[in-house]
């Protein structure tokens, strides 16, 4: 026996506004998104930036400090500022290298072909930063991802970016680098970084 549910009873299925990157800043020029909002595009959708601690804040600082005195003149060091990716996102990583100089991004954001390293300053955000942002920026074609775990002290090196037979999009290869070493910085053979100048001069208790 068929049983016929009253109208208000039927169930609807719900789906989600994604945006593309045009409808995106449209949505800023038109003043419905500002600064204050937080928040970024990932793949269509809008997601809110998570606050961040002061641990986050120290590391984020010292780690901009170093890469702008290392680098100089050669690139642009850009901190929490968006860039373009082609699969309708438009992050904000705490810190990206970026090829030429600053007035050269006027126009517009980097693209990938521009980015020559994204960081991610990463401790409430780490579980989100080592799964969906690394999908992301594998997707989109980011050859050096790096990752500052401040929970175990480390960074992550990513690169090669590639997609394996189910779909998935990661990197070939992930290196780990300790707090008191020193580490390369992709696309300036002859810069390193220590990284006893990035994380926390006390080794945050877990």
């Amino acid at each position: 026996m068929k049983i016929s549910l009253p109208e208000h009873m039927i169930m609807t299925q719900v789906t989600t506004k994604r945006f593309t990157l045009a409808e995106y800043h449209r949505l800023i020029e038109l003043g419905f998104l500002t600064e204050d909002d937080r928040v970024e595009l990932i793949r269509g959708e809008l997601v809110q930036i998570a606050a961040k601690g002061t641990l986050h804040s120290v590391s984020n600082t010292k780690l901009l400090r170093d890469l702008d005195r290392l680098v100089g003149d050669l690139a642009v060091v850009r901190g929490q500022e968006p860039i373009i990716l082609p699969s309708d996102s438009e992050p904000e990583p705490d810190v990206a290298i970026a090829r030429g100089q600053p007035d050269d991004y006027l126009l517009n954001h980097p693209y990938p072909n521009d980015i020559l390293l994204v960081i991610e300053v990463s401790d409430s955000t780490l579980e989100y930063d080592q799964t969906i942002k690394l999908s992301l920026y594998a997707q989109d074609q980011i050859q050096y991802y790096w990752i500052v775990n401040l929970v175990a002290n480390q960074l992550e090196c990513y690169s090669q970016p590639y997609q394996d037979s189910q779909g998935n999009f990661g990197y070939r290869i992930r290196q780990i680098a300790l707090h008191h070493e020193t580490v390369t910085i992709p696309g300036f053979s002859d810069l390193s970084i220590d990284l006893n100048r990035i994380f926390p001069a006390t080794p945050r208790a877990i």
